[in-house]
């Protein structure tokens, strides 16, 4: 029996080989290396603007009014945010402040002496305090004034005197005042609501509204 020749053996190893080729491009695995994503940047957060409270000035108006014990009359003018106030008893005793009103209408005025007036406006409508002086202390309640209701003031030079005069005159036309002159105090004499005049020692004068 004759052997196989040279080409069965090279047959059978073209065969061999194709198997070979085959079985390699079936049996590959994947490239399983992970894909590399870079972490997302940090957004940076802006921090919102503290809101501004916006705050409405105190009117301006005049008040007017009595002591508790109603031995005393209390008038206070508001003007800018500032007041200027006068404390009379019609008599020899008087004292004129002023201070600043914050926009939730609290004021603490101060005055000669250490006299003092702690106030707070309510509502608008009225001013309700406390004054201390001259060693005494009262609480009191001022009402908004319609002219001619308000506080007044004079002073002028007569006859070499220096003369300063204080009014308030009340919303039932009743008129508390007084007049320095040199230093010594005194009942003030009636001035006219209307145009603020006003006779002292035979000489006619004007009295203004007082303002801060």
């Amino acid at each position: 029996m004759k052997r196989p020749g040279p080409l069965l053996t090279l047959l059978a190893g073209l065969l061999l080989g194709l198997f070979l080729l085959t079985l390699d491009a079936t049996s590959g695995t994947k490239n399983t290396t992970p894909t590399y994503k870079p972490a997302p940047t940090p957004t940076a957060t802006v921090a919102s603007p503290t809101p501004t409270v916006s705050r409405t000035p105190v009117a301006d108006a005049s008040y007017t009014g009595r002591t508790d014990d109603d031995t005393s009359s209390v008038a206070v003018t508001i003007r800018n945010g500032k007041a200027i106030a006068y404390f009379c008893d019609g008599r020899t005793k008087e004292s004129w402040l002023r201070g600043g009103v914050g926009d939730d209408g609290s004021m603490r005025l101060t005055g000669r002496n250490g006299a003092e007036l702690d106030g707070r406006l309510q509502e608008g409508k009225r001013i309700r305090g406390t004054l201390d002086i001259g060693g005494g202390h009262y609480a009191f309640t001022a009402a908004k004034a319609v002219k001619p209701s308000g506080l007044y003031r004079a002073t002028a030079r007569v006859r070499n005197a220096k003369l300063d005069g204080g009014w308030i005159v009340l919303p039932d036309g009743r008129q508390v005042g007084i007049l320095d002159r040199d230093g010594k105090p005194g009942p003030a004499p009636r001035i006219d609501p209307a145009t603020g005049a006003v006779t002292v020692d035979g000489e006619q004068l004007t009295a203004r509204p007082a303002t801060p």
